[in-house]
């Protein structure tokens, strides 16, 4: 009886093993707008500085919601396909739990989200916001949508704030895109 209850334990300890580690980098700057542009040949990087003007900008067109974050500057891409530009991303960060999550949004020029994808998470759990099925609810998605768990967007238990911080971030790269890109185009 002993030999077998220690065998129990052995291969079923009383204390749950830790989950393994969900942060890592996933995309790299150069392999971020292909991921949501698939169908583009080319890409212009431009570096858009992020000055109080425009933080104000963004800010009222997130409204209600509100970025953890203000990044020093932007990085986003003009997609082409030929001569044609198909859209525009953005690279942004938004704070999960307690880490800055990376990310870039894929904006089509009807100004919404063509795509999304996730290019570093730091966090050591909640990394499920990276699979393709919770990302895509975010397609077809604009300004004026939530972008919320429970609201818009299917939560996924236990990563709930990151759930948010994807939500936030999407909106902030909406706005940026329709300030910086689209605004002239309207």
């Amino acid at each position: 009886m002993l030999k077998t209850l220690t065998l129990f334990l052995f291969l079923f300890p009383a204390f749950p093993r830790s989950a393994p580690c969900q942060e890592g980098v996933f995309l790299k700057e150069e392999e971020a707008p292909k991921a949501v542009f698939p169908e583009a040949t080319a890409f212009e990087r431009r570096v858009i500085p992020s000055d109080a003007k425009l933080q104000e900008t963004i800010k009222q067109r997130m409204n209600p919601a509100k970025t953890s974050f203000w990044e020093p500057s932007y990085i986003t891409f003009i997609a082409k396909k030929g001569s044609s530009i198909v859209g525009y991303a953005a690279i942004v960060e938004e704070t999960g739990k307690h880490r800055p999550i990376t990310f870039i949004v894929g904006v089509g020029m009807d100004g919404k989200v063509k795509d999304v994808a996730l290019m570093v998470y730091r966090e050591p759990y909640g990394g499920e916001v990276r699979d393709e099925r919770f990302l895509a609810q975010y397609r077809g998605k604009d300004l004026k949508a939530p972008l919320l768990p429970y609201r818009d967007i299917r939560n996924i238990t236990g990563a709930t704030l990151s759930a948010e911080a994807i939500g936030r971030g999407t909106k902030k790269a909406l706005a940026l895109i329709e300030i910086v890109h689209l605004q002239d185009k309207k």
